[in-house]
């Protein structure tokens, strides 16, 4: 089997997401829940995993919907718990899936500490770590004014942010942009200030990191050794700069503000165009 490229974004291939049904009701939601990420966090890092109860005309019960980082593991979960009891007394089914028809989805940053989880996982907690280089309040640049040219009556509070994540052993350093920002309802209220100070420069950090591990890919190999590679993108200046140069760098204009309200319709419009593969969901039958 050929090495597997695994990258710190959201997963959207249909080879990495399993589909478990035949769940009975006897358990509560939250005990099935956390039974199932037992058994299959075993086969390697999950992105996401949901549970649904069955439809009105089915019989009471649920299903799952797992995705994985990687396909091999998706894989050896549906080898390894598919016609298998586990955790209740009837067995499971256990099947990879596929989309019902070809859709392109962008690739997608995934959240920081999801990047700490995969990196964790593959590279060991003493594999690699992370250093924020500057944090700097940019707010009240780029506020547009309104049509009158007057300031816009609510503030946004905003800062960037530069993280560097070094890979131990490999000689590998990846610096990352992140730009956060909130609105201020209550200017003069120094609590709320205080609260929303601290909450935007987390942001802005974990928008760094992020920013730092997609520019990171791991090739998975089947003896389980991992391999490191650093591809940035073509008009990435940010590795080549020094340290001092980043301290000043507050160039507004090269920068996309981030919104803090990130929710999960990305993953509910994969999981619509979600079904089995057709050869094997007959041979389940």
């Amino acid at each position: 089997m050929d090495p597997e490229v695994v990258a710190f974004t959201v997963p959207a291939e249909s080879n990495k997401v399993v589909f478990v049904w035949n769940i009975t009701a006897r358990l509560s939601e939250g005990e099935i829940y956390c039974s199932l990420l037992k058994v299959f966090s075993q086969f390697g890092p999950l992105y996401c995993m949901k549970l649904f109860p069955n439809a009105g005309v089915a019989e009471p019960g649920y299903y799952a919907v797992i995705r994985y980082f990687s396909s091999q593991c998706a894989k050896k979960a549906q080898v390894a718990c598919d016609r298998k009891s586990l955790f209740q007394d009837t067995p499971l089914k256990v099947q990879v899936c596929n989309r019902k028809k070809s859709l392109q989805f962008k690739s997608l940053e995934l959240y920081g500490y999801k990047c700490k989880e995969l990196a964790n996982y593959y590279l060991g907690f003493n594999g690699w770590s992370q250093r924020v280089i500057a944090i700097q309040n940019i707010t009240g640049l780029d506020d547009d004014p309104d049509e009158e040219g007057n300031p816009r009556e609510q503030a946004k509070l905003r800062y960037l942010c530069v993280v560097e994540v070094i890979i131990h052993d490999r000689e590998i350093r990846s610096r990352g942009v992140g730009v956060a920002e909130e609105a201020i309802e209550k200017q003069n209220d120094p609590v709320e200030f205080l609260s929303k100070n601290g909450k935007v420069q987390k942001f802005a950090v974990q928008k760094a990191l992020s920013n730092a591990f997609k520019k990171i890919l791991l090739v998975i190999f089947d003896n389980g050794k991992v391999a490191v590679e650093y591809v940035p993108d073509e008009d990435d200046t940010v590795d080549c700069l020094t340290e001092e140069e980043l301290q000043g760098l507050i160039q507004v204009n090269d920068f996309t503000w981030a919104t803090l309200d990130i929710g999960d319709e990305d993953d509910e419009e994969m999981l619509a165009n979600i079904s089995f593969y057709e050869d094997t969901l007959a041979d389940g039958e």
